[in-house]
């Protein structure tokens, strides 16, 4: 693996919004991050995107949807006149409603202008007006960027009768505020959590007060995720900051980030990262 363009950051992760485009380059490699990415089709008589499974051959206006931690690709695809726009985890969950709307969507991956003439058109121009606003270099681009990016959800929302049939995942809109609340408290109690001494599927099952087997089905449709493999995305999503910042020892970068053991860091994150914590590492120091 070529670790030179191995994507760190692919923006500046202090804020809350980014927007990018011209890139010369036809295809980006497999890959996640704790951040979210909306990209505007651009030009081109091919244009092939993959998340998660799922490989997707596109046409100009078409929109692709990344939720935060899902893995994605560029197949082939021009990307000089695509858009990119990256937002952060933290900004979805800061509001209940945004992370119901995430919730919804989840398995909704690609916005087809054939499919959904009305919708893409909407939201295209929702997008343009945040390139617009953005590339001003105005002092306030980001909270107006964030504005519009709720507005582009809220157009999703309203048109979730339409985009239904789409969604595939069992009771995807079953679960009331009470029990996505519950739900949603326990990720941001293990966020903020990750170094006790109890993380397990049943202490978190226990701490919302339903059933083990239950808690297991929930987790899983609101997370996209199985509880285990969310609890190391976790883990690693707090170890790759870590990383980036000086001081600190790999031993107890691996502590502060929950796992019990050096070996178990090293191998969850070669698995997810296609490197080891170290060769990680000097990608910052390089980049400094």
């Amino acid at each position: 693996m070529d670790y030179s363009t191995y994507e760190v950051y692919g923006f500046d992760h202090l804020s809350a919004f980014n927007m990018s485009t011209g890139y010369k380059e036809r295809s980006y490699q497999n890959h996640w991050h704790s951040y979210g990415e909306i990209l505007l089709v651009g030009p081109g008589k091919t244009n092939i995107y993959s998340v998660g499974k799922n490989t997707y051959e596109l046409v100009p206006g078409d929109l692709v949807i990344v939720w935060p931690m899902e893995m994605h690709s560029i197949v082939d695809a021009d990307r000089s006149e695509a858009l990119v726009i990256q937002f952060s985890n933290a900004f979805i969950n800061s509001l209940f409603d945004l992370r119901r709307i995430m919730h919804i969507y989840r398995n909704l991956h690609i916005i087809c202008i054939h499919a959904h003439p009305e919708l893409a058109a909407k939201l295209k121009k929702i997008t343009l007006k945040m390139k617009d606003i953005f590339f001003s270099e105005r002092p306030d681009r980001e909270i107006r960027c964030c504005m519009l990016l709720m507005e582009f959800m809220l157009t999703l929302f309203e048109y979730r009768k339409e985009l239904a049939p789409e969604l595939t995942d069992d009771d995807t809109y079953g679960y009331t505020d009470d029990v996505m609340r519950r739900m949603l408290g326990v990720t941001d109690y293990i966020k903020n959590n990750l170094t006790a001494d109890d993380l397990s599927q049943g202490a978190m099952a226990e701490m919302v007060g339903i059933s083990k087997e239950y808690f297991s089905r929930i987790f899983k449709n609101v997370t996209g995720l199985n509880y285990s493999k969310w609890l190391n995305m976790i883990r690693l999503e707090k170890a790759s900051e870590l990383l980036s910042e000086e001081g600190r020892s790999l031993t107890e970068i691996a502590m502060l980030s929950g796992f019990q053991s050096i070996p178990s860091f090293n191998r969850v994150f070669r698995e997810e990262k296609g490197m080891a914590p170290g060769e990680y590492r000097k990608l910052f120091v390089k980049n400094r």
